[in-house]
């Protein structure tokens, strides 16, 4: 392939210490014409070794290998990437559904991995590799997308858009919203401590992440926090200074009135092709509390929210959306932005202060 066609195309190392497994990612993306797999590696060691002499866009990173596993290799990557940032390469991480893996995945996203996909368990091969392919392909399409128009690493930048509105006279901040995919865990440990530090409501959160890896985030970030952040149940009452994160696999909805809210979760089709889904968890708490609402979208790639935004701001809630800038990939932020339904555009680490102005000035009214 000559360097002017490589130039267009996604770039992709394979490490994983299994032989049939880098096979499969290899067939998994091996069909795809603006995608191509440069090498392979067995371990971290070699991984490095390769990058040092081929770097490519996109490292494909498996959590668990023996010697130095992926979140040590991970690190190496960063080091890497920090001192080149103009030619930096994304990680998505590759996880089996083990309580290890999910921890090591975990904190493998806070550390700077821009995704995961979980192995697939059970079923044919062709099924498997076809789940692959269909994960896999998106979230580094959506990764290299966003990157490519922000020119390389995200940089924190002035706000984008404001919309100044006054808080409506009823208004009486009871909750705080949250949508995130893709990078949403990195963008969560920037904003969790901070918004915890300004404001005592609870928060709610929806996290796209399958069954199992949800309670492990939940757990990693109570350990962060200091208060109670706990995988959300059915039927849960509300408690203040919580942070509730929605289970992979269930929908999450606020019942009961402003001042008792009760959780609930559902079953429901998956939206927008994920469950649990940001759209639901919005409708509800634009429906429950309407004005007493703040709605934040984070990073992440689709149109997942927006729907749901636009019902909890027709409500009178106050909806904050992260910039593109520091967003890893800004699908769902964009979306909702395009849609006319967001009050404020922040880099993340301003959309807390914008969170705890607006449940002041609400308060104040």
């Amino acid at each position: 392939m000559d360097r002017e066609s490589m130039a267009d195309r996604i770039t992709v190392l394979i490490v994983d210490d299994s032989r049939l497994f880098r096979a499969a990612l290899a067939e998994a993306l091996g069909s795809e014409r603006d995608i191509v797999v440069i090498g392979s590696a067995f371990s971290g060691p070699k991984a490095l070794e390769f990058i040092k002499l081929n770097r490519p866009d996109i490292v494909t990173l498996d959590v668990e290998m023996p010697g130095m596993d992926g979140l040590a290799t991970l690190n190496e990557i960063k080091k890497i990437n920090d001192a080149a940032p103009g030619d930096a390469m994304g990680v998505i991480m590759v996880s089996a559904f083990t309580q290890r893996g999910a921890q090591v995945t975990i904190d493998a996203l806070g550390a700077g991995a821009f995704d995961f996909v979980a192995k697939p368990s059970g079923g044919s091969i062709e099924a498997n590799i076809a789940a692959l392919r269909v994960e896999l392909i998106s979230k580094i399409r959506a990764f290299i997308a966003s990157r490519r128009r922000s020119g390389g690493i995200p940089k924190p930048t002035a706000p984008l858009h404001t919309v100044r509105r006054p808080a409506a006279r009823s208004a009486v901040p009871r909750a705080v919203t949250i949508g995130a995919s893709t990078g949403g865990p990195r963008a969560l440990s920037v904003l969790l401590p901070e918004l915890c530090k300004f404001v005592d409501l609870p928060i709610f959160i929806v996290q796209h992440m399958p069954m199992g890896f949800t309670r492990t985030l939940a757990e990693t970030f109570a350990r962060q926090l200091g208060r109670p952040t706990v995988e959300a149940q059915d039927a849960q009452p509300v408690e203040q200074r919580t942070v509730y994160i929605a289970p992979g696999g269930k929908h999450l909805l606020l019942g009961g009135s402003p001042t008792n809210l009760l959780l609930r979760l559902t079953d429901q089709p998956p939206e927008n092709g994920c469950r649990p889904a940001a759209d639901v968890l919005f409708r509800s708490a634009a429906a429950v509390l309407g004005p007493d609402a703040i709605g934040v979208i984070l990073t992440g790639m689709g149109r997942d929210g927006t729907a749901g935004l636009s019902a909890l701001r027709r409500a009178g809630g106050y909806i904050v959306a992260q910039d593109e800038a520091t967003s890893a990939v800004w699908g769902m932020p964009r979306s909702a932005v395009e849609a006319g339904v967001v009050d404020q555009v922040q880099p993340l680490e301003r959309i807390a202060q914008a969170v705890a102005d607006w449940a002041t000035r609400s308060k104040a009214k």
